[in-house]
């Protein structure tokens, strides 16, 4: 990377894991290596995921104007969350399907050898669920949506849910 690059481009990449420009860069990589992108790509580095493609003035004020007429905890999701809080949920949404989407391939060879890459993925993409799970019930409870609700949705009782939240914060808080 030249130097110029470097001041923006590296944190960027840092943090955004999951937008258009990271997106791309990724896609001139894969045709580089030669390998194939997710089903419907066709190789095309200029695809871009649904979330990223610009919508219309026209719909972003409906969107507006309904996240400001949305009382208590029917809030609209986007008036709530904070952008970044949302980048990493769709992130580790993106990161659970891509190391899903390699386990495909990975059942040929010694059922040993078959057996440990599948469970050491799928335990992978279980803790990346669990990380998505946490923070989206953390976003809900945020956005005014009562603990009890959640819990209910989550299938738990609240105070466990709870607990839950708090050693999370506290853990990314220390």
């Amino acid at each position: 990377m030249s130097g110029w690059a470097e001041s923006w481009l590296g944190p960027l990449a840092a943090t955004d894991h999951g937008g258009p420009l990271i997106a791309w860069m990724g896609s001139v990589i894969r045709l580089r290596r030669g390998a194939g992108g997710p089903p419907g790509y066709d190789n095309d580095p200029w695809w871009l995921r649904r979330e990223h493609q610009a919508v219309t003035m026209a719909g972003q004020l409906r969107v507006l104007g309904k996240e400001k007429r949305a009382p208590g905890s029917g809030t609209m999701w986007r008036a709530v969350v904070p952008a970044e809080q949302r980048m990493l949920i769709i992130s580790t949404l993106d990161s659970v399907q891509e190391q899903l989407l390699q386990l495909r391939g990975a059942h040929s060879g010694p059922t040993a050898d078959v057996a440990r890459r599948l469970l050491r993925g799928l335990g992978h993409s279980a803790a990346l669920i669990e990380n998505a799970w946490k923070r989206t019930a953390l976003a809900a409870v945020n956005g005014g949506v009562p603990l009890q609700e959640v819990a209910q949705w989550a299938d738990m009782p609240a105070e466990t849910l709870r607990e839950m939240l708090a050693a999370d914060g506290q853990e990314a808080g220390g």
